[in-house]
């Protein structure tokens, strides 16, 4: 099944039309809010928590954004909708929320953030509450596990594989040699079975995408796009771009 249009009809705003200066934070409300405005796409990332609900935040733990401190998984999801931002009077949104506030009106692109040790509880609360919705939305993870939790509990929803060239920066050092080497060159996708690619723009173009986007028809994504430079190879050799840091003229 290839992926639909509206896919890489708009530009995907990456964690959300978001500008700090403006009090506007990322996987925010406002950011969800001024990219409806926009009509663009909207990439977001959701944490497990420790009760089992799925909220959208990108970072593992409190305190680059947020008050406080802790691993999300260590929190409920009521603790953490009281936890204050620091450039905003706004609240962690679960994906149902999530789901309520986009009723619909622009595509959801969905990043489920992972741990890599096969919890599929995340996955599993996704299924829960997309269940219920009807608006265009895919899910996309760096972790394989995670993509092929995606195929087996909403082989429905379209899927996606986000990836890059390497991973032996330090980003990655918490997963074994294995974990990375399974990572590499999308060499999963007969087993995940990816309707689209999300690449790194500064390591296109690479063979893997290439092959997935002109022998097998996936629909190549490029993140994030923040400079001339970036979009410039975004247009070249992906079909659309998740950005943030400007406004693209569309």
């Amino acid at each position: 099944m290839r992926a639909p249009d509206w896919l890489t009809a708009r530009p995907v705003a990456h964690r959300g039309l978001h500008d700090v200066a403006r009090g506007v934070v990322e996987n925010m409300p406002g950011a969800i809010d001024a990219a409806i405005a926009g009509r663009f796409a909207i990439e977001v990332d959701i944490q497990l928590t420790g009760d089992g609900e799925a909220m959208v935040h990108h970072d593992e733990a409190l305190g680059r954004l947020t008050d406080g401190s802790g691993k999300l998984i260590d929190k409920t999801a009521a603790e953490l909708k009281a936890v204050a931002f620091k450039d905003t009077g706004e609240r962690m949104m679960t994906l149902a929320d999530l789901c309520a506030r986009v009723a619909g009106r622009v595509p959801l692109v969905i990043e489920v953030k992972s741990h890599f040790d096969g919890d599929r509880r995340l996955v599993k609360r996704m299924a829960e509450v997309l269940e219920g919705y009807s608006g265009p939305a895919v899910g996309m993870s760096f972790d394989p596990d995670k993509v092929l939790a995606l195929r087996e509990t909403m082989p429905k929803l379209l899927r996606g594989i986000v990836a890059q060239r390497s991973y032996d920066n330090g980003y990655w050092a918490e997963l074994t040699s294995a974990q990375r080497a399974s990572m590499l060159h999308l060499r999963h996708g007969f087993r995940t079975e990816p309707h689209f690619i999300a690449f790194w723009i500064d390591q296109l173009p690479a063979p893997a995408p290439w092959i997935a986007r002109n022998i097998f028809g996936c629909p190549l994504l490029a993140w994030t796009v923040r400079t001339e430079g970036q979009r410039a190879r975004a247009v070249r050799f992906a079909d659309q771009m998740i950005f943030e840091g400007f406004l693209p003229e569309t």
